[in-house]
């Protein structure tokens, strides 16, 4: 071989590498991958009664109860809401885990069609992922509330692999 030929060997390389991601998202992506039950949706910070539309989609009583499926190995899944006198039905998302410090801590989603291509522009959510083991997760994200901080706690139960 000739040095072009390495040199954009190990160029091609360098790139593949820089764009995989480290062993702990992978990890963390493997974790999350299965079906899941929202089970809870909590206001931290802050006392008080709390109306809210999660997600732009449902009142937040719509979501408790609801399935929600994570496919790691395209990074697609989807929820679906199935609570009487609610929007019911299935949202395609597409997620995935970022490297906050080189620490997989934070999870984002964002609708997609049935085609995988995104919709609203691109635009998603963003969580940190406050616990997560083989059987429970916790999902946070911080929200003004007139002045306050109040988080929001999304808590997750796995139903199967």
């Amino acid at each position: 071989m000739n040095k072009k030929h390495i040199l954009l060997i190990t160029i091609c390389s360098l790139i593949l590498y820089s764009c995989s991601l480290s062993k702990e998202n992978k990890e963390t992506r493997k974790s999350i991958d299965g079906t899941w039950e929202l089970t809870d949706v909590s206001y931290e910070g802050t006392q008080g009664y709390f109306k809210s539309t999660l997600f732009n989609d449902a009142d937040s009583k719509c979501f408790k109860g609801s399935e929600w499926f994570f496919r790691s190995n395209n990074s697609t899944g989807f929820y679906n809401i199935m609570n009487d006198g609610c929007p019911t039905g299935q949202r395609n998302i597409r997620w995935s885990i970022q490297d906050v410090n080189g620490v997989p801590s934070q999870f984002q989603f964002k609708y997609i069609d049935e085609k995988k291509n995104d919709l609203n522009g691109g635009y998603g959510y963003v969580f940190k992922v406050a616990s997560l083991n083989q059987n429970q997760m916790k999902l946070t994200t911080d929200v003004n509330v007139d002045g306050d901080i109040v988080t929001i706690a999304l808590e997750y139960s796995r139903k199967s692999l």
